[in-house]
Order: C-alpha cells, then structure tokens, then sequence
C-alpha cells in the first residue's frame, strides 16, 4: 500500500490476500458483494501456460506455432513513449500478423540477453550504467507497441477469435467458475509499458502468466482526486492526472491521490480481482504476458432501464449528502475553556449590574427573564455572550438596540457594515458563517433550544439580525440539522411551542423561514455544484 494510503483508506476498502484459491461461495459473498479488491497468490500456477507462454523458456517459439500464421490482431502503439490511455488522440491502432509482434518480442529478448552479457562482463559500475543507457536508448518504435484486450474468447464476437486457440492452455480460476463469463482477453508487452489509471464497467480477473505487473488501485470515491476525463467524452473512465508528476495548479485536490491509493505487485501464477468502478494503473515489465477474464457485474445489470432518470438523482443526492458533511467546518472549542467558565457567574452579575443603565436590558432583568437566564448552563451563558457580541460586531444595527456591551468603553463594541473574520485556534481567518456554524455545532439540541429561547425573550432585535442578516449558508445548515435532533426530543405540543416563541420575534415569521430555508438550499448548491466538479468532470461549467 502506497505510504499514508493505510492511514486514509477505510479497513472495508482494504486489498483482502489469499494464497490460493477460495470456493466461489466465499468470493461471492465476502469479496465481490463487497465490491472489494482481493489478490489470489498462486491461484493459477498450475496454467498450462505458465510453462508454455514462458518467453524465457521457449514460450515465443510456442506461441508462434500454436498460433495460425494468418492469425491477424490489432495492438496499440503509443505516441508517449511506453505510456497507454484510452483516448485516441494518444495513441494509434496498428493491425498487424501475430507472427510478426512475437518475432519482434524475439528480436527483443535477444537483445536483451546481448545487453545483460555485456553488463556482467563489464567491470566498472560506470561500464554497466552505459550499458543500461544503451538498452533503454536503443528501442524502437516497436517497443511501443502493446497487445491490449485481444479477445481468447468473447460472447459478443460472431466472427473467430484470432487467438482462441490459446484458450486450451488456461482455465477459468475455480472462485469464478460460476461466473458468466463475457470475455477473455490476452495482453503482452514487448517493453516495459503503463496502462495510465482508468476503471472498468466490468468485474476483472488480472491473470499474470509471464513478467510482473504492478497493480495501484483507488476506490470509486477517490474519483473527485483523480479527475476523470468529462463522462461525453471518448475516454471518461480514464483520469486526466498523472500520479508522479501531477500538475496541482490545474489539479489541485490531486495532491491527496497517493493517500486513497493501495499497491500490489502481481508475480507469475498470481491473480487480482479488479471490481467494476475501481481506478487503477498498470505497469508491466518486459515481455509480460496476462490474462483477464470479464463478467458483467450486478451493479448495472440490476438496474431497470426505465429507472435510471430516478437512480440518477438519488445517486446526487447521495453524493450531495456526503459532500455537505465534508463542507461543514470543523467543531471548535471557541474558546469555552474551564478557565474562562470559572468567570461566568462573575460576568452574569456584572451583567446585571450594567443592565439597569438602559431601557432594553431593564427589560432583560424583569423576574421571568432572570429566570431564563438562570436556566443556562455556565458554557451556554457565555457562548450566548459570544453570540451576541458577534452579531453586534459585524452588523450596523438598524434601530434601537436591545443589548448593551458590559463595558460600554470597550472599542469592540463598536459596529461594522461587513462580517468579520474571526481568528481560529491556529490564527487563520474563519468566516462569520463558518463562526456561526460552530457556535451551532458545539452545543446539544437541548443548549442551542434554550440559548435560542433566552435570545428570544431578551434580545429580539438581535436574534432578527441574526436570522435575517448574517445568517449563511453553512450556519443554515447547521441550524436546521439542530432543529431536526430537537423533535424526537420533545412532544409535538413542546415543538410547536418553541417555533411560536421563536417566529414570535420577527414582525414577518414567513420572511425568517425563507431566509432559513434559502441560507440551506444555498448551502445544499454549493454541494451540489462541487459534486458535478469533482466527480463528473472537471470541464463541466459551473451553472450560472
């Protein structure tokens, strides 16, 4: 697993390794309803083709034989060097006999065997660099070519597989062996190549036989890291960035695409279950040979035709859902330390004390409003302060205010037309609506119903800012989710009582409401909008 990979990616997510093979019962209820990645060391080591395809042992020459000379299959070569992705721009179709790939991967090897002769009878570490200079400088276009997919077997061909008859020397893994299967495919590489990081709309079985590959994978949710090709285009299952060298000023979430990634080196005999949907990358080395075998998975096939109008929305909202949860800004202390609640009956009497020099905290301290006040814990009588110092900060207030600073000289008192930024914990600016969002957070149902109540009854005008001024989008949210733990917690008679005193306040309850409600769906767009970017594409336009 890529470094920091273990950290982030989910236990459910996590590569399961058997050593062999398992019943077909087990793969299927432990690893493919899981859509989950799993490795079956050795699990087909008893391939005739181990043997047989062995380009080191003779395996070419086979091939060559067992092959029909008039055997014609369609490779591609790649216009970047040893890298292969699935748009066409990048890369040419190139039909040729498979006699003539398996001669030039002969014509290969013995170069490489020329190579590795002088390596070894060179006796300087410079002498043998050169001679890995040499091989890697002296391919030719031919070394960019890469059989990819070529059908053993598939039931959507009518006409004949051109290399079927190598279906004799494979069998299909025993844990899939109930499995309809929907295509067998070969894939050879004459050098060193990378199939770049794409998924699949099917299920997959990676059979090595020859060489090695090594395997990355990503599960469907890093999609919003890797930035996949726009869905209308020719290659949408492919991303549009590298994993060594991706270019953050145009990818920016790319950064954490080696966090969500997982590594496994396939050897001989070994084979990968690649679900539908997982991105992955490929690297093989020289002269690999592999088998995959697809089958139609029950993601889409279980899915009505007429249906997918619905399965499409409900999967937005799906991912709307999850992605304004990670929007949310993360809980805060704001500062409500033991320290500072030590000082909260002090501050409550001082609070009295400078009450009687105006008219609207006089109405503050009447006997039912003491006792509301009364009612707070010591945290929620302050945060209720921080509340209120908030809104009267960042707002000039139109008309008389009902709430007075305790010391009426302190220059923090004093209004502004524009929100502030308010300092968090490490120093970074923090919104108004990010501030208002944690104040919200961090308290109970219960606190945030009687810290909204107290502000009702004693501070009306300031609670009418509150809702119909600084209100934004992400303090909406976070309202209204307290709105809804609230229910279960009350019966619908204590429920409908406190909306009465809370809408009471407004000269327009409907006006609130709306100012609410609009804050939310503002909030639920900017998710929404993010999950078109991140998920659908990055060349789709942002809606006006």
């Amino acid at each position: 697993m890529e470094a920091g990979g273990e950290e982030r990616a989910e236990a459910s997510l996590r590569i399961r390794h058997f050593h062999g093979t398992i019943s077909p019962e087990e793969f299927a209820t432990e690893i493919e309803s899981k859509n989950i990645p799993a490795v079956f060391r050795g699990a087909v080591k008893g391939w005739n083709s181990i043997s047989l395809w062995d380009p080191s042992n003779g395996g070419l020459d086979y091939m060559m034989e067992k092959v029909r000379p008039t055997a014609v299959v369609e490779a591609m070569m790649s216009n970047y060097e040893h890298i292969f992705n699935g748009d066409l721009r990048s890369h040419e179709r190139v039909v040729l006999p498979f006699s003539a790939f398996i001669a030039s991967c002969k014509s290969y090897l013995e170069q490489l065997s020329l190579l590795s002769v002088s390596s070894h009878m060179s006796n300087s570490a410079r002498d043998k660099e050169i001679c890995e200079e040499t091989c890697s400088t002296s391919l030719d276009a031919t070394d960019r070519l890469y059989l990819a997919q070529i059908p053993i077997y598939s039931v959507e061909r009518k006409e004949h597989c051109s290399l079927q008859v190598l279906k004799e020397d494979i069998q299909t893994p025993a844990f899939i062996a109930n499995k309809c299967i929907s295509s067998i495919n070969f894939w050879m590489n004459r050098a060193r190549s990378r199939s770049s990081i794409h998924y699949d709309p099917h299920h997959n079985i990676l059979c090595v036989v020859s060489g090695q590959k090594e395997v990355i994978l990503w599960p469907p949710e890093a999609c919003r890291f890797l930035y996949p090709m726009p869905i209308y285009g020719e290659a949408s299952n492919h991303s549009a960035v590298s994993i060594e060298d991706p270019d953050l000023s145009v990818h920016a979430r790319a950064k954490h695409m080696k966090e969500y990634s997982q590594k496994v080196i396939l050897n001989v005999g070994d084979a990968l279950f690649i679900p539908e949907g997982w991105f992955h990358q490929v690297d093989s080395s020289d002269l690999t040979v592999a088998v995959n075998f697809w089958w139609v998975s029950s993601i889409m096939s279980d899915m009505v035709d007429h249906m997918d109008a619905y399965y499409l929305r409900r999967i937005l909202n799906r991912l709307v859902s999850k992605e304004m949860d990670r929007m949310l800004p993360k809980r805060s202390s704001l500062g409500l330390n033991k320290e500072e609640n030590s000082q909260d009956d002090e501050s409550s009497e001082s609070c009295e004390e400078s009450d009687t020099n105006s008219k609207s905290t006089k109405v503050c301290l009447n006997g039912d409003k003491r006792t509301i006040l009364g009612q707070l814990e010591p945290s929620g009588f302050q945060l209720l302060g921080k509340l209120i110092s908030l809104v009267h900060e960042n707002l000039e207030y139109i008309g008389q205010c009902q709430y007075t600073p305790t010391d009426s000289n302190d220059e923090s008192s004093e209004t502004s037309n524009q929100p502030k930024h308010i300092p968090n914990g490490d120093d970074a600016p923090l919104s108004v609506d990010d501030t208002l969002a944690q104040m919200f957070s961090s308290l109970e149902p219960l606190a945030l119903q009687k810290i909204l109540l107290v502000i009702a009854e004693c501070f009306p005008r300031t609670l009418e800012a509150l809702i119909l001024h600084m209100l934004g989008p992400a303090a909406a949210e976070v309202l209204t989710r307290k709105f809804d733990e609230m229910e279960p917690l009350f019966t619908k008679e204590q429920q409908e009582e406190f909306y009465k005193k809370f809408y009471s306040v407004f000269d327009d309850p409907a006006a609130a409401m709306n100012a609410i409600l609009n804050a939310k769906e503002t909030y639920a767009f900017q998710a929404f909008q993010n999950v078109l970017d991140q998920y659908v594409g990055a060349q789709v336009k942002r809606l006006a």
